[in-house]
């Protein structure tokens, strides 16, 4: 497959890196050659410099013969100016638009059937957001993906000393897990993954991932004792499009207040927002923390356009007391320097928006993924349908179709009901299954069993 991404930054960057490694032809557009060069040192791909909405530019790059656009620059006028080029001058390969402003998303014909012509938008922030406010809503989990629609969530845990899970074997939790629907997807020990089965012990720092139906999570937590006491003062470190969009969801169930360094930003944002408290300051500011009594905050999200800064001032908030941090890092590499800064949990918005894409490009009937592991593993809600190759998984048992080991089923959703997965279990056209793959090489064999013929 042909892929062109625009820009070369760190979500283009991200995504490069995700499609170079799955045998794609992969070129990419910036205007800043450093970037293209450290991306070319690192995979085998090609590069064009230049402005990637010009004409000639994407003439350069082989747009001719793109099967699909992946427009990523930090410019959402270029993303939707290159797709509308495209489309007006060539053959129309997919194209797939980051578009982070909320002004130009809140106005749905814009991107209709008489719009700017874009297949799929998607906003960054957007994902991240809903993926923090998530972990606002259930306190003590790391992790949280929503599939069918929301019907089923997939969710991690972080193992303690002396905790329920603490040497348990994975067979032992069956009897505590809520009437046979949740299931354990993965095992991470020190950021590898472990092969899922009934011997598996569990291990004090694991990152456990289930797989259970909506309305079962919290009592799933509650039978780990994972289910920590609700959140409700709430301090955001950072009032850019993210921290609004936080503000804005959460303002109505909980007491938010935004540090903001920009005197022209806070006072946007101060009257963009009806009871969330915006205060202009450092959030490094251990004086401010103070005056803005840190020490009785609930939850201090450090969502700052720069990571250093969102390190610093989350581990300075857990030392001064607040009770759970929150840490958005843009580069994984930086989550080296977590351990021992006190910050409760990292969320990094490349993995978050790498899965809205993954799903348009996988080859098969994909609903949804969820790019997890800092990339290495990823969770598949795919599509039942019956084929005349024999490889469809419709009206086979689940026992007969010989998964590689390191795929784990996770649910079943039929007519939009959640189904226990046993060994004897048929699928029937239309099932969506979601399934774990603690590997990326093992995603082929999932695109090949649901790939629609």
């Amino acid at each position: 497959m042909k892929i062109l991404i625009l820009g070369a930054g760190v979500t283009g960057s991200s995504v490069a890196e995700a499609l170079a490694n799955e045998e794609n032809d992969i070129v990419v557009i910036d205007f800043k050659p450093e970037l293209l060069e450290a991306l070319k040192e690192r995979f085998d791909i090609a590069t064009v410099t230049g402005n990637a909405a010009h004409p000639n530019i994407l003439e350069q790059a082989g747009i001719a013969d793109t099967d699909i656009v992946i427009a990523v620059t930090d410019s959402d006028e270029t993303n939707m100016l290159a797709c509308l080029i495209i489309n007006a001058l060539h053959r129309r390969p997919k194209t797939i638009a980051r578009v982070r402003a909320i002004e130009y998303l809140k106005n749905p014909k814009l991107f209709g059937a008489e719009g700017i012509p874009v297949d799929f938008v998607i906003s960054p922030e957007q994902i991240v957001m809903e993926s923090i406010r998530n972990l606002v809503e259930l306190p003590g989990v790391m992790h949280i993906s929503d599939f069918a629609g929301g019907k089923v969530r997939l969710f991690s845990v972080k193992v303690v000393a002396d905790g329920v899970l603490t040497g348990k074997k994975i067979k032992s939790l069956k009897e505590r897990l809520a009437k046979g629907k949740t299931r354990v997807a993965a095992i991470f020990r020190q950021g590898k993954s472990l092969m899922v089965n009934g011997e598996a012990v569990i291990q004090t720092g694991d990152e456990v991932f289930f797989v259970s139906p909506r309305d079962e999570v919290r009592k799933v937590l509650i039978e780990l004792n994972k289910l920590e006491k609700p959140v409700k003062r709430i301090i955001i470190a950072g009032g850019g499009h993210i921290g609004k969009r936080l503000a804005l969801a959460l303002e109505n169930d909980y007491q938010v207040k935004i540090i903001e360094k920009d005197p022209r930003r806070a006072k946007k944002i101060a009257n963009d927002l009806d009871k969330t408290i915006v205060l202009l300051g450092d959030c490094a500011d251990e004086t401010l923390l103070l005056d803005e009594a840190i020490e009785s905050t609930d939850l201090f999200c450090a969502i700052t356009d720069n990571d250093g800064v969102n390190i610093i001032s989350a581990s300075l908030a857990k030392s001064l007391g607040a009770r759970k941090t929150i840490c958005l890092l843009n580069h994984i590499s930086y989550s080296k320097l977590l351990p021992g800064t006190g910050i409760d949990v990292s969320v990094l918005p490349n993995q978050e928006t790498l899965g809205s894409i993954l799903k348009h490009l996988r080859r098969a009937d994909v609903a949804q993924v969820s790019s997890l592991c800092g990339g290495s593993a990823e969770a598949i809600e795919a599509i039942a349908h019956h084929t005349t190759d024999g490889l469809s998984v419709v009206g086979r048992q689940v026992d007969s179709i010989n998964l590689p080991a390191g795929i784990v089923m996770g649910a079943l959703i039929r007519n939009e009901e959640v189904i226990p997965v046993h060994h004897d279990t048929v699928f029937e056209e239309g099932d969506h299954v979601v399934m774990f793959a603690i590997e990326k090489r093992l995603v082929p064999y999932i695109e090949k069993l649901f790939r629609p013929i």
